[in-house]
């Protein structure tokens, strides 16, 4: 069954192209390490929410644009494999992010739908 890392994140708005330089290089790495895709956006239409919303979510600041992102990956297994390979991979030292990691969101979630 088809397994996916997803993320949420404010990244500074000034940051951006920082920030596509980083998916970019990044999404290679997970690729060779067991994912079949890895999509990065760029929030261009982040509504307010009534009572929550992805604003709220990352506490977005002034400056800052909501990101969000998934890996996907054949299974769980692979996905396992695939991050525990990444950790220990020395290209992943230079992958410092333009995005305050501590305000983002992480989650792993099996497929039940869809392509």
């Amino acid at each position: 069954m088809a397994f996916y890392d997803v993320t949420v994140m404010p990244v500074p708005t000034d940051r951006k192209d920082a920030h596509i330089d980083h998916s970019t290089r990044v999404a290679a790495l997970f690729r060779e390490h067991g994912a079949t895709a890895v999509t990065d956006c760029w929030g261009a239409e982040v509504p307010d929410g009534k009572v929550t919303d992805f604003k709220k979510a990352v506490a977005l600041e002034a400056g800052e644009t909501v990101a969000v992102g998934w890996i996907a990956w054949p299974d769980k297994a692979t996905r396992d494999a695939g991050w525990e390979a990444l950790m220990k991979d020395p290209r992943m030292a230079d992958m410092a992010p333009a995005f305050n990691g501590k305000r983002m969101i992480y989650a792993g979630f099996e497929g039940i739908a869809g392509a």
